[in-house]
């Protein structure tokens, strides 16, 4: 199958097929993927669980549509910068930065946040609750990395690698056991 798109923001929908129109771009969530079991060998979910109230069901449909060796990869913000995102870093007086807080980090719950004129609802969560959905779902962990950056402003580098914002993980679904 080629390549297929997910995605409830129309705007996002319409920009995909703009740019690729030789894949399937669907109005959807990933609580409920309209696809069959074991559709897919790759699945990605980009920046999608922290914008997931329940992202237990999300992580299940996921699983459910991969196929048996196939791969989930994972990219979504760190537990630790979630935990204290809208009060961001701590700073000096010139505005140099301290240390960035965290805070009910074991807790799960919604925040606002925006960005270049986009605001969305996140959802903070620890790396255990992520972890234990994914186990749950009957994954198996392959990579794990919190990315440094690697290019940019100095500044901003400097301080991403002080607090990273992102992990990426590979999950793969284990193969059928024949006999």
């Amino acid at each position: 199958m080629d390549t297929v798109g997910i995605d409830p923001t129309l705007a996002l929908i319409e920009e995909a097929r703009r740019r690729d129109a030789g894949g399937r771009y669907l109005i959807g969530k990933a609580e409920q993927l309209g696809f069959e079991e074991q559709t897919f060998d790759l699945v990605v979910s980009y920046l999608t669980l922290i914008d997931i109230a329940d992202f237990r069901p999300a992580i299940r449909e996921m699983a459910r549509v991969l196929k048996a060796g196939g791969s989930l990869l994972i990219a979504n913000l760190t537990s630790f910068t979630s935990a204290c995102a809208v009060e961001g870093w701590i700073r000096d007086g010139e505005g140099r930065g301290l240390h960035y807080p965290v805070d009910r980090y074991l807790d799960e719950y919604p925040q606002w946040v925006a960005w270049d004129g986009i605001r969305i609802e996140n959802w903070h969560r620890p790396l255990g609750a992520y972890m234990t959905a994914l186990l749950e779902a009957g994954l198996a962990l392959r990579f794990f990395q919190e990315p440094e950056p690697t290019g940019g402003d100095p500044e901003r580098v400097a301080l991403y690698r002080r607090a990273p914002w992102f992990v990426v993980m590979e999950w793969s679904k284990p193969p059928i056991a024949i006999g």
